[in-house]
């Protein structure tokens, strides 16, 4: 029998994402609180969030509103990350990213947790931005992901391609 495996990657779906920005956008135009604010959430890159407000306080409430819509979607506020707000002429500025790959030394850290604490059967291999991890065995492999679920790790993991 041939061995079973998977990749653990750390990546956005970028239509939840935009989905998420959409509907915090929504939000905050009908909301009483922001109203005559000129408060707005929007995309200034590829993977680039701002934040404007006229006041800082403001800033801060979008700011959670669209962390709020981004779990409601899914996704890990791990996989992103706000700056500090700061003043740009009469506005209030939030810069924030969505970081997507899993570096090598991620991959490495991963790794040494599955060899110290996962089954032996199991073998790990980088590939660029994921990790393979291959067993003969499917309910190693579950194992595996069980483990790197409850591990606390700083950045979002997702399991891709199951075999």
């Amino acid at each position: 029998m041939a061995d079973s495996s998977f990749d653990i990657v750390s990546k956005i779906d970028r239509q939840e994402a935009d989905n998420a920005l959409n509907q915090a956008g929504k939000e905050l135009a009908q909301r009483f609180d922001f109203k005559n604010t000129g408060t707005t959430v929007e995309w200034k890159g590829d993977m680039v969030v701002e934040i404007t407000s006229s006041t800082e306080e403001r800033a801060n409430a979008a700011l959670e509103v669209f962390r709020e819509k981004l779990i409601k979607r899914g996704i890990s506020l791990k996989s992103f990350e706000a700056a500090e707000v700061r003043p740009s002429g009469k506005e209030y500025k939030i810069g924030g990213t969505f970081k997507a790959g899993i570096s090598t030394e991620q991959a490495k850290k991963i790794g040494k947790l599955i060899r110290d604490e996962g089954p032996k059967s199991v073998k790990t291999q980088i590939m660029g931005e994921e990790l393979r991890v291959t067993s003969k065995s499917r309910d190693d492999l579950q194992a595996v992901q069980a483990l790197v679920r409850e591990a606390d790790l700083d950045f979002a993991v997702q399991f891709d391609n199951y075999r």
